[in-house]
């Protein structure tokens, strides 16, 4: 708590405290042990009168998401056991399939530990991607039996033997090359590496785990359970299956016709692959980029920046006027405010100001976050004494504060600071120009009054005074100076060291403070020093070593990330004058780096598919048609 920033909760004082997880913890834990120490302080320090609320909790995303995963992790289950049940068509042998999901997630939970891998969205993700993949060995594995035991009218045991001499090597190449596309993302570097690293590897054991599983229990399972009866038409499901059977086996027929006509006539293959190829590109280009779509994560966050000068008072004011424009918005829970602090910069200052406006949970509000951040937009579009940006939050905390883009703009040349000013605003203004681009600002500005202090060291130097001296001490009367604790009454205070009110209402004052030479004398400040108004930014920040202003947007409706992204990158080429350059910081240099990444990536899932599909065909021509198919499969994921 700061007596330079004021904070509000819902309009009420308040004492902001903001938390950060460090790295390594468990989010969850963090979270529980900061609620249950909040309820033990209620109880036990809390003055009558004094509640506390989160004012943002990550946990309500974080459980909401596992939630809804762990919701699909169910319904895929389900689903798969019904999908093989009428394909199939009999319990036992649905079963055996459905049995492989448990084991092979049981395994894959068991690896997790040994890395030290969590449950997070990632990994759950993976578990539900899983469940489709794990039953594809199994049900492999069951219909070569029912094969052998309808075609040769084997006995359970030995159709189950007979099976697996022939498809072993099969199932072997399909888990070495399912998990050959997946390992390679784990290589993957930087923080991209951390967001997929889990996610890859995790399939990846579970598709090993269901090749064991394959081998060993599905083929034991099958020696036991299975059983070659003939199926009931007469029962309402033996007529559905008869009827599914039909259905089937006449798209099947229409489909192999369709292939006699063309599959021996190389001029339509490879035209159609050829047309593949242009369709896949030409979708490719087409698609719009991006890295990681926004989500609504139940929370807005509002950045206020007042007239330069401006008081905390005058801050505090513009964001009670926020909390008014904004009570009688059904889908907001909370609004906290904090004047004296800037949300994108993370700087303190009287002319800036925060807000975290809570939204009410996903099932009790009927808008999105982003139709809420347009209806606040336009309530708070009449207050003209502040620039006021709304926007999302991060989706992924700790890149930037903002969603959208975020670049620095870099003064490389010896041009002043005025002149950053006015070319980084020109900048924005033509960045807003473009329709790929809006909600495009800066909090980068040159004209906040200042007093410059003029040192003259030579007649400090006779008056027996060191500057290092002068300034810790003017730091001090002005600025406090902690000096040290006592207790009283069992709590502990801190001692803070400063000029009384009076004496530094004024700029003038400072001449009139005091400091302590060699001597032990007194000396005047303004013996030594003089004073200068002029104007200049509130804090410089240098990226890279240069002198930087950070700059943000977002997409406009429409366009995704990597739309604004050449947008942007072709109004720098136009606008920046020499001396001037930008970089992109953030997420926003994540997606650019990782896109380059993506493709060596994929490249070398390429190259492992190849080499084991050579290895296993024991040619190097044979696995060119496996390989090739994969344009029509992109094209179709592009087009969909």
């Amino acid at each position: 708590m700061s007596y330079s920033m004021v904070s509000k909760s819902d309009g009420k004082p308040a004492a902001s405290i903001m938390i950060k997880q460090r790295p390594g913890s468990n989010a969850s834990e963090v979270i529980d042990n900061i609620k249950a120490k909040m309820e033990e302080l209620k109880g036990s320090s809390f003055p009558p009168g004094m509640e506390y609320s989160y004012a943002y909790d990550v946990s309500r995303f974080l459980d909401a998401s596992i939630s809804a995963v762990l919701k699909t992790l169910i319904e895929a289950f389900l689903l798969v056991g019904i999908v093989v049940f009428i394909f199939l068509q009999d319990w036992r042998s649905t079963l055996i399939p459905v049995l492989a999901v448990p084991v092979a997630l049981i395994g894959t939970l068991a690896c997790m530990s040994m890395l030290d891998f969590s449950i997070n969205l990632l990994t759950l993700f993976a578990l539900v991607l899983a469940i489709g993949i794990v039953v594809d060995n199994a049900i492999v594995v069951v219909e070569a039996v029912h094969v052998k035991m309808a075609e040769d009218h084997l006995p359970p045991m030995e159709a189950t033997i007979a099976a697996m001499k022939e498809i072993t090597g099969a199932i072997i190449a399909i888990t070495l090359v399912m998990s050959a596309v997946f390992v390679p993302v784990a290589f993957l570097s930087g923080p991209v590496g951390v967001f997929y690293r889990q996610f890859s590897l995790t399939l990846a054991f579970a598709i090993v785990i269901s090749g064991i599983n394959a081998l060993t229990l599905t083929p034991a399972l099958c020696a036991i359970m299975l059983k070659h009866t003939a199926p009931n038409t007469k029962s309402w499901l033996g007529r559905f299956f008869s009827s599914f059977n039909r259905g089937f086996d006449k798209t099947t027929a229409k489909y192999q016709s369709v292939l006699k006509r063309i599959a021996g006539k190389n001029i339509i293959t490879l035209g159609m692959l050829v047309v593949f190829f242009l369709l896949t590109w030409g979708a490719g280009s087409v698609l719009p980029g991006g890295f990681i779509p926004t989500e609504d994560q139940g929370m807005i966050y509002v950045n206020v920046t007042t007239p330069q000068g401006a008081t905390v008072e005058r801050t505090e004011k513009i964001l009670d006027e926020l909390n008014l424009a904004t009570k009688d918005i059904g889908e907001i829970e909370s609004v906290t405010t904090l004047a004296g602090y800037s949300l994108t910069n993370e700087i303190a200052g009287a002319s800036y100001g925060m807000g975290m406006i809570n939204l009410k949970s996903w099932n009790d509000r009927e808008r999105s976050a982003a139709e809420v951040i347009n209806d606040i937009e336009q309530r708070v579009s009449r207050l003209t004494d502040a620039k006021v940006e709304v926007f999302a939050p991060p989706t992924v905390p700790g890149f930037g504060n903002t969603s959208g883009f975020e670049l620095r703009l870099l003064n490389k040349g010896a041009g002043a600071i005025g002149e950053t000013s006015d070319i980084t605003k020109e900048f924005v203004q033509a960045i807003n120009n473009t329709e790929e681009v809006t909600n495009t600002f800066t909090s980068f500005d040159a004209s906040f009054p200042q007093y410059l202090i003029h040192v003259d060291y030579d007649m400090a130097a006779k008056k027996n005074v060191t500057v290092d001296n002068a300034m810790s001490t003017l730091q001090t009367l002005l600025g406090s100076y902690y000096a040290t604790n006592f207790i009283r009454f069992n709590q502990m205070y801190k001692v803070m060291v400063q000029a009384g009110p009076q004496f530094r209402a004024e700029p003038q004052d400072v001449l009139n403070q005091y400091v302590k030479n060699s001597n032990g004398e007194m000396v005047p400040f303004s013996s030594f020093i003089r004073l200068e108004r002029l104007y200049g930014p509130e804090q410089l920040t240098r990226y890279n070593m240069f002198t930087s202003a950070m700059i943000n947007g977002e997409p406009a409706p429409g366009y995704s990330s990597s739309d604004a992204i050449k947008a942007v990158e072709k109004v720098a080429a136009e606008k920046l004058p020499r001396g001037y350059d930008f970089d992109w910081s953030g997420m926003t240099r994540e997606e650019i780096l990782s896109g380059n990444q993506a493709v060596y990536i994929f490249a070398l899932c390429l190259l492992f598919v190849y080499l084991l599909l050579a290895a296993q065909y024991e040619s190097f021509l044979l696995p060119l048609p496996v390989i090739l198919s994969l344009p029509a499969g992109i094209f179709g994921s592009f087009i969909f």
